[in-house]
């Protein structure tokens, strides 16, 4: 099994950051090949993530999942590495 960032973005500094990235999650999940693609193939739920990002002082949002190598590699040559 293989482990990949398939997802990040960045967010402004806000009170709540698990609501706000809900929508963007909700949209890169259901309306992306990308995201369609990853729910179906991972061998788990994926996992997100979120930090603080030092570069804006917000937050960095990352999703993880982990997959078959057969899978992981479709990702990366797709999709390219993250």
């Amino acid at each position: 099994m293989t482990k990949l960032k398939v997802y990040e973005f960045p967010m402004g500094d806000t009170e709540d950051p698990e609501i706000f990235a809900a929508e963007p999650l909700y949209r890169w999940e259901k309306e992306t090949e990308q995201g369609q693609w990853v729910m179906e193939h991972a061998v788990e739920q994926p996992v997100f993530y979120i930090g603080p990002n030092m570069q804006t002082y917000g937050y960095m949002c990352r999703v993880e999942a982990e997959f078959t190598e057969e899978d992981a590699t479709f990702f990366q040559l797709k999709w390219g590495v993250n």
